[in-house]
């Protein structure tokens, strides 16, 4: 029983643990954040929601920014007008898998059928094919890591821990503007209907960005989309 614990244990390692530690801790096979740019990118995952979307959306638009968008695949497809919408104002579309199950939780056949679905729902709503990728909470296992070849998979530098309510906007805001650096990736998210998240968060967000973007333009930095960076 005993060796059966540790060759599974290790199994573990190499399959879940060894993959996070290269990706997250170390940056490798991923794009954390650009240390040459000058400029920053903000990135909204777990959308499209019709509530908050167009608000963030309206708000980019007023600010002249432009922004990337890891979308579920299954909301994707439900609201198409939204993705049509990001694509029009010129932000870029990235993957987050059809449903947002992190994939140390599915088979490695099941996240290519995710990621191929996702892709062929974006292209027929844009005319293009999505190549940017960001799993779900980050997490990739031994076979994404090694056979992801063809996608860009992105992570990111700074999060301000917008999927909760707890703290508001002035939460989100004080630790944006706190932590923000140029050739940061930032996370947030423009929906809040996933495991873990309130689903009334994105508001803070939407709120606390209002004096971010007026802060980062008096600032002189840029906010681009990720190709941009």
């Amino acid at each position: 029983m005993l060796n059966i614990i540790l060759v599974v244990l290790c199994f573990l390692t190499l399959y879940w643990f060894v993959p996070f530690l290269l990706t997250a801790g170390a940056g490798i096979g991923v794009l954390k954040r650009k240390d040459a740019s000058e400029r920053i990118a903000f990135t909204f995952d777990d959308g499209p929601n019709p509530i908050y979307t167009p608000q963030l959306l309206d708000l980019l638009k007023k600010n002249k920014i432009k922004a990337t968008f890891f979308v579920v695949g299954f909301k994707a497809e439900k609201y198409p007008e939204l993705i049509t919408r990001m694509h029009a104002e010129g932000h870029l579309i990235g993957m987050h898998n059809y449903v947002h199950k992190s994939n140390w939780l599915l088979a490695p056949w099941t996240v290519r059928q995710h990621l191929t679905k996702t892709a062929s729902i974006i292209e027929k709503i844009t005319g293009e094919c999505p190549i940017y990728y960001r799993p779900p909470w980050g997490l990739l296992t031994l076979f994404d890591f090694l056979l992801m070849k063809q996608y860009q998979i992105i992570h990111w530098s700074v999060m301000a821990e917008d999927w909760r309510s707890n703290g508001g906007s002035e939460k989100v805001e004080n630790r944006l503007l706190r932590d923000i650096k140029k050739g940061d990736v930032v996370l947030l998210h423009d929906c809040g209907e996933t495991a873990g998240a309130d689903v009334d968060a994105p508001i803070n967000t939407i709120t606390a960005l209002k004096k971010v973007f007026k802060e980062l333009s008096g600032l002189g930095i840029s906010c681009v989309r990720i190709d941009e960076l």
